[in-house]
């Protein structure tokens, strides 16, 4: 049998890890795939309108390039867009890679 001391160390960790802010938890997301309910819950500042709003501009612009083109979204400015930085992954979206802007193509990319 475990002695008091020993068991109120554990609880006391416990309470601790569960007393962490929720941006400790928070864990990385395809700004390209998720649904509104994803970014909501993994993006730190950012509530299910916000994310909505993501949603709505990766369906009328395309696929996000880089995380700073977070900020092209109404809601959400430079602020939010570093305080999750290292949680926004930019892959391939449902319609594969982004293209690139056609002065970057060449004829042999189809531009």
């Amino acid at each position: 049998m475990r002695s008091a001391p020993f068991l109120a160390r554990m609880l006391a960790a416990a309470l601790g890890f569960a007393a962490l802010p929720l941006a400790v938890w928070a864990g990385p997301v395809n700004i390209n795939t998720a649904d509104a309910k994803t970014l909501a819950r993994e993006l730190t500042g950012i509530g299910l309108a916000r994310a909505q709003a993501i949603v709505e501009y990766r369906q009328k612009n395309g696929p996000f390039r880089s995380a700073d083109d977070l900020a092209n979204v109404k809601g959400i400015g430079k602020q939010v867009v570093e305080k999750n930085r290292a949680n926004i992954r930019i892959e391939k979206g449902r319609g594969g890679e982004p293209k690139p802007p056609a002065s970057d193509r060449t004829d042999a990319d189809g531009g």
